[in-house]
């Protein structure tokens, strides 16, 4: 897009980034809901849901996203835009997941597997930044899927607790 039509568009720097990252996120949570379509039943479900996860944050729009998030480490204006919108598509990548897994996250311990597991797919991306880091990641997601497989409450299991937000009063 020539600058001229992006002036047009978008009246300031903030509200193009603005739609930028909502686009971002879009695209990566159609991919998820794609690629869920064909998700298997049973044990090998985890590894592939692991697997999508992990590899979410290794193509280009995690790259657009994290140029993103460098340009806002040190502007103000841009940070302040940035945050809150980050903070919305981590959300929903955090539901998404959970989702794709089939437990719920009033289910203990829940809550903090699925959110290591996208912050184990997040350093992951960095680390494939430089080079291509495809044979090392297939072995950290088969053993991560087992980590996940013994942690996590059988789909529908009766484990239960009260959601930390209604307990404690504090949100994500």
């Amino acid at each position: 897009m020539s600058r001229g039509a992006a002036q047009h568009h978008f009246r300031t720097r903030e509200d193009l980034v603005t739609a930028a990252v909502e686009y971002l996120g879009e695209v990566q949570v159609t991919q998820l809901r794609e690629q869920a379509e064909e998700l298997p039943a049973g044990e090998s479900r985890i590894e592939t849901v692991v697997d999508m996860l992990l590899n979410l944050y290794t193509g280009p729009m995690f790259r657009a996203a994290l140029h993103l998030w460098i340009a806002a480490s040190t502007d103000e204006g841009l940070r302040a835009v940035l945050v809150p919108l980050e903070a919305r598509v981590g959300r929903e990548a955090h539901r998404v997941a959970v989702e794709l897994l089939g437990v719920a996250e009033t289910q203990g311990g829940v809550r903090e597997m699925v959110q290591a597991t996208l912050d184990l797919a997040r350093g992951l991306g960095l680390a494939n930044l430089l080079s291509d880091d495809t044979r090392r990641r297939a072995k950290i997601i088969r053993q991560w899927a087992r980590v996940l497989g013994s942690a996590l409450p059988e789909p529908g299991s009766a484990e239960e607790r009260p959601n930390e937000r209604e307990t404690t009063g504090v949100a994500r």
